[in-house]
């Protein structure tokens, strides 16, 4: 017992450690949303601002919900957004407003908006060339064509409700991934979808944009949205990224897009290149000075960090089940002494599981007021508490009750017959339900990329992004890979356990 509660302790400390406030510093620190331009975009800002101090890139944190979420918690300073989505989107304004309006409005949420970037990045449906229509009315009056969207488009104010409101459109349209849906064009599972106009593939699918000939969407300059104290808190940092105001051309964004999308290059080199031709006083490259040579899935898998990335993905799971077994081990032995509170006990344990796991990170950045590790590590714990409780609790029903009464009988008391009888003798039951919970956690820890807690799903969501598959495969595979072996390190221990228990 004494180890036990030493362990206690230490997971006590290490979790005030982690979700203490983070303290002010002076590094800026720069979100961006997941899909190729926002990473790129984000990188530019990263590495202007890394010429007057230090600062950080949290890249692919999301949808816009969880993106403004870590703003507003001050878990980053600053992220590239667009105009009419801050206006519908964030404001939920029925009617486009100036900037001045925008920035009275958001004041009020401590935020301010400021730096256009230059280019227009609107939303669009595009169809194949050979499906013979011009314009979004036509659109919808072809009943029989199938429409794929994205899932924020789906649910945004000035996405689909309304688009289908404004043109009357019968469609029912099916969800999906940004990044897989060109293919999913292509290969005609569906006849439409939504576009970013500044996307590289629309010229390399060959794809003809619809006019939206009733005017529905708003326009989408690329702005930068920052919390108000950053002038202030980081001037040097600030003056810098105002350096990029209405340096980057649509085009430029198109040919750093493609670059990405087409030619496999890193967000960061792309950034690079074009802060260097910028910085030089000339126009930004399209292309890079040299063809660039695609990475294999082996340099993918073992190269961009593999080691760190291990590491960050090892200590999520090791930590999210060491906290799933201190709570999950005594609310499993609470539900085996206390038969009335054994059905709540449980369904509070089932009931945690089936929250979806985006839903349940985007609750907790507001609550815990940060991103990263913290809510990734309470969201882990509580994926993992039902396997660990409900073998708990099976595992001390399942001690025949001879054994119990004997014990008592030798003049042990209930809590000396619980600790030296009963919980030895449910230990492989239990250990089989941390087990489960451990692979599980392999699995779902993933989702920390979401949210900048890194490990392996950081190369999953940028693959997801670029419809890279080599990089999801470069960070699945490793995933599956350190699944199968947190089950074999359990099952070794488990016959240790069990040819111990064979000696005595």
């Amino acid at each position: 017992m004494p180890r036990f509660a030493a362990l206690v302790s230490l997971l006590i400390a290490c979790c005030m450690a982690l979700a203490a406030p983070a303290r002010a510093d002076e590094t800026l620190h720069v979100g961006s949303k997941r899909f190729t331009e926002s990473y790129i975009l984000g990188e530019i800002l990263t590495q202007t601002a890394a010429k007057a101090g230090p600062a950080e890139h949290r890249q692919g944190l999301g949808n816009t919900a969880i993106v403004l979420s870590a703003l507003r918690s001050g878990a980053i300073d600053v992220y590239p957004e667009y105009l009419g989505t801050i206006d519908q989107e964030i404001l939920k304004n029925p009617q486009p407003t100036s900037m001045d309006q925008m920035r009275q409005q958001l004041r009020t949420l401590g935020l301010g908006v400021a730096v256009p970037l230059g280019f227009s990045n609107g939303y669009a449906l595009a169809t194949r060339g050979d499906a013979g229509l011009t314009t979004l009315s036509q659109l919808a009056h072809r009943p029989d064509l199938k429409i794929g969207l994205s899932h924020e488009f789906l649910g945004r104010q000035d996405g689909w409700p309304g688009l289908a409101a404004r043109y009357g459109m019968p469609q029912q349209p099916r969800g999906l991934d940004h990044g897989i849906a060109y293919e999913a064009l292509a290969q005609r599972q569906v006849d439409a979808i939504d576009i970013y106009s500044t996307d590289a593939k629309i010229r390399q699918y060959g794809l003809r944009v619809l006019n939206d000939d009733l005017h529905y969407f708003p326009r989408y300059d690329a702005v930068l949205l920052y919390r108000l104290d950053l002038p202030q808190r980081l001037p040097r940092a600030w003056q810098a990224i105002e350096s990029v105001q209405g340096t980057i051309r649509e085009q430029d964004m198109i040919a750093m897009n493609a670059q990405a999308e087409l030619d496999g290059r890193s967000f960061d080199a792309i950034a690079r290149d074009w802060i260097a031709h910028h910085a030089g006083g000339l126009a930004p490259a399209s292309t890079p000075a040299h063809a660039p040579t695609r990475e294999g899935l082996l340099a993918k898998t073992f190269g961009n960090g593999f080691g760190a990335l291990a590491r960050q993905h090892l200590l999520l799971v090791l930590f999210a089940v060491l906290l799933g077994c201190v709570a999950g081990v005594p609310l499993g032995v609470l539900a085996a002494l206390a038969p009335r509170l054994r059905q709540p006990v449980l369904a509070l344990a089932g009931m945690l599981q089936t929250v979806p796991s985006l839903a349940l990170l985007a609750i907790l950045i507001p609550l815990l007021g940060r991103i990263g590790t913290v809510p990734a590590l309470v969201a882990l714990c509580a994926y993992a508490l039902l396997p660990i409780v409900r073998n708990t609790c099976t595992g001390l029903l399942q001690v025949p009750a001879g054994l119990r009464t004997a014990a008592l009988a030798l003049g042990l008391n209930r809590r000396q017959a619980l600790l030296h009888v009963e919980l030895p003798l449910a230990a492989p039951v239990i250990l089989a339900g941390i087990k489960t919970a451990a692979v599980m956690s392999v699995g779902t820890a993933t989702i920390a990329a979401f949210i900048g807690a890194g490990g392996f799903g950081e190369r999953i969501t940028t693959g997801l992004a670029l419809n890279d598959n080599d990089m999801l495969l470069a960070g699945a595979i490793p995933a599956a890979l350190l699944a199968l072996l947190t089950q074999a390190g359990f099952e070794l221990c488990e016959r240790v356990l069990a040819r111990k228990r064979g000696l005595r």
